[in-house]
């Protein structure tokens, strides 16, 4: 929906507002016409049912509205009496509208002073769930949200198993722009659990209105309720080598397990699977990578020394051991040889016997000084040998390991369009820069206008995983878009080990930790359990004084 749609939307919101209400203002002492201005009648709302005027700002951030309509709709109709729980559950099953009915039907008097104490154990329960489930999701989608590393792109740096906390202020907290979701879920809700049975309640689906007809898009009637991209202002830029949390640009799946490559389906911005890689090139840089080195602006890129790029080595040992160092534990290897065409091969007795690796350039260093190692050879597809790579231009002779160069477009930069370049920028027009676009031979067409440059929108950024030969990343989707962009890592509060048993399960010396920082990680797990002996001990000691 456009912002014209929206305003057009709010103004009848406002006149809904103002027909199922106005004798109320009237009845608590207001004039009918503070009932009709838009944001206005809001803040006198809130004064008529004694709460804070800050209540207004929640009541227009998106998500959070939708958890603090119903919390205004009781609170206005206990304010004139209907204070049972059947009223409550009617004004929230007609979505606010039993207040017609109180409004027009009864002689409901204002009680002006009435108690904001729950009448009943259940109902302080109630109302203590409610807002601590609006707390949190204001935080979540505003603030800082949970993110789990899922796969070893970051290997090194983050670990599968790291719980992260993803600081949303730094490059700007993105307003939500599905309007109408499940708040504190991304993309699907989990199945709950039935207690005391093995069932689960419902398996897993869409936490927002999903649409799979790949013949149209937002068809959906709640899908049209989409939000303009917009995001509140931020106080860091994005920077060469930060670690970033985005949504996968390219993501037209139903979900990640689920792939259906002929298919496409739509997906809202902010509903696309988030990923976490590090952003190895910004906006107005030129990429290239060189024998698996990333290179900016033609030199050499060095990465923070807590990142540790890895590659694929074949270590040969023509059928040797090496003593002294557990391989598979420690690196993850794999036994077996390399056939006569150079792949790696298990279970075979032709080549060359070794092991298969996933290692830093200093680790592979070191193996090769075994005295059992005959040689360590990094398996890099050579310069010259396509590969199935962004943009898939059967002209361009590019693959993971030998890139570019590419420019990364900049907010404001112009590029020329060629049928040649169009490739590396026709994604960027049509869908994430929302043109019309045509291309008849030679001739380009931008939302109908014949063309021969473009200048964009937004910046863009190149985004990799420090695993190079590992990773899905940029090379394979191309450019991530800054409405893109959910926000930066800072915290690992708990990290996982999937296969370790009991207490080593968790690597304790990763909690608390923060993910960007110079040198070894500091753990601060011992000041926040301080702090919280102190906390839990100071409100004993308040709780017992105000006995």
């Amino acid at each position: 929906m456009t912002f014209t749609g929206w305003l057009l939307f709010f103004s009848v919101i406002q006149v809904i507002h103002f027909l199922g209400t106005w004798k109320l203002y009237v009845r608590a002492g207001r004039k009918a016409w503070e009932a009709i201005v838009p944001v206005y009648n809001a803040i006198v709302l809130m004064k008529i049912i004694n709460r804070p005027k800050w209540w207004t700002i929640l009541l227009f951030l998106p998500i959070i509205n939708l958890l603090m309509f119903p919390v205004v709709w009781i609170e206005t109709i206990r304010s004139f009496g209907f204070t049972k729980r059947l009223d409550s559950f009617l004004v929230i099953v007609t979505l606010g509208f039993y207040l017609f009915y109180i409004n027009y039907a009864t002689d409901a008097a204002y009680i002006k002073d009435r108690s904001l104490v729950p009448r009943s154990s259940l109902g302080e329960w109630v109302s203590s769930i409610a807002f601590a489930i609006i707390a949190a999701t204001l935080v979540h989608t505003y603030f800082m949200q949970p993110f789990t590393i899922p796969s070893s792109s970051l290997e090194k740096s983050l670990y599968i198993g790291d719980f992260l906390l993803v600081s949303k202020f730094h490059y700007g907290a993105r307003v939500p722009m599905t309007t109408v979701a499940a708040p504190m879920v991304h993309d699907t809700i989990p199945a709950i659990p039935v207690p005391f049975t093995k069932k689960k309640l419902t398996k897993k689906f869409k936490s927002y209105v999903f649409d799979d007809d790949v013949t149209k898009k937002k068809t959906s009637f709640w899908n049209k309720f989409q939000l303009p991209y917009m995001r509140m202002p931020g106080f860091q830029k994005i920077k060469r080598n930060d670690i970033v949390v985005f949504n996968q640009p390219a993501d037209t799946l139903k979900d990640m397990n689920d792939f259906h490559p002929k298919r496409n389906f739509y997906k809202p911005i902010d509903k696309k699977t988030n990923l976490v890689k590090r952003c190895v090139a910004i906006a107005g840089d030129t990429l290239q990578i060189i024998d698996g080195y990333v290179y900016i602006n033609g030199k050499r890129s060095e990465l923070p020394d807590r990142a540790r790029t890895q590659y694929n080595f074949f270590i040969n040992t023509e059928g040797k051991t090496i003593s002294g160092v557990s391989l598979r534990n420690r690196y993850g290897a794999r036994e077996g040889l390399v056939d006569d065409n150079g792949r790696f091969v298990l279970g075979d007795n032709r080549g060359e016997v070794g092991y298969y690796l996933t290692l830093t350039d200093e680790e592979a260093a070191k193996i090769a000084k075994n005295p059992n190692v005959k040689s360590v050879t990094k398996r890099l597809q050579p310069k010259g040998v396509a590969g199935d790579v962004f943009p898939r231009n059967a002209n361009l002779d590019w693959n993971n390991d030998n890139y570019g160069p590419l420019y990364i477009p900049k907010k404001g930069a112009t590029v020329a369009l060629t049928k040649e370049t169009l490739p590396f920028y026709k994604r960027l027009i049509s869908e994430y820069e929302r043109n019309d676009l045509i291309a008849n031979g030679d001739e380009i067409f931008i939302n109908g206008e014949q063309v021969t440059s473009y200048t964009f929108k937004q910046d863009y950024y190149w985004m990799m995983g420090d695993n190079r030969q590992n990773s899905l990343d940029a090379r394979y989707w191309g450019y991530v878009p800054f409405d893109h962009v959910v926000g930066k890592p800072v915290f690992i509060w708990l990290s996982w080990e999937t296969n370790g048993k009991g207490a080593s399960k968790i690597r304790w010396d990763r909690m608390f930790t923060t993910v960007s920082g110079t040198g070894e990680r500091v753990s601060y797990l011992y000041y926040f359990l301080g702090f919280l002996a102190l906390w839990f001990g100071y409100s004993a000691y308040k709780k017992r004084k105000n006995a």
